[in-house]
């Protein structure tokens, strides 16, 4: 299902957190538990991975993550803040010490001028650490690749924070 180098980056990042006895969180909306869905396609992987939060609507990123309605009302579903507060909503709503959360335009539609497809935010968050963030502009290059290099970047990003 997922190719040969995804994998062997899942398995080093779940290696990482076990080394160190720490549990992952996953909070996706474009990527609708792909990561989630990587993470656990590693045989053992269910000592690391708490839980994944596919939060595809704004409703569903407020009721599960407590991301503020007024947030998304005004910067919109795909950005740095709301990317960062969904990576601090899956710690807080999860047993886990840390968390990853992805939000943006995988097309083929939706995008416009200011938010265009291929548009990807990803924050990571730990337990009383500071929380990172990056911001991908994959391009139009087809629905499937923009989910999976943003899966590729969020585990990437999330290995920054060991």
């Amino acid at each position: 299902m997922f190719s040969s180098p995804l994998l062997r980056l899942a398995e080093v990042v779940l290696a990482e957190a076990r080394a160190q006895k720490l549990r992952i969180a996953t909070a996706e909306s474009c990527t609708g538990g792909l990561i989630a869905g990587l993470l656990t396609e590693i045989p053992g992987s269910s000592d690391v991975v708490d839980r994944g939060f596919v939060v595809y609507s704004n409703r569903a990123k407020s009721d599960m993550l407590n991301v503020p309605g007024d947030l998304i009302a005004d910067l919109g579903a795909v950005s740095e803040a709301v990317a960062r507060s969904m990576a601090e909503g899956a710690v807080e709503n999860s047993n886990a010490h840390m968390a990853v959360a992805v939000t943006g335009v995988a097309g083929p539609g939706g995008g416009t001028a200011m938010k265009p497809v291929g548009l990807v935010h990803i924050a990571a968050a730990r337990e009383r650490r500071s929380i990172l963030h990056e911001a991908h502009r994959f391009g139009d290059i087809g629905r499937t690749e923009i989910r999976l290099k943003a899966v590729e970047a969020a585990l990437l990003l999330l290995q920054r924070l060991f």
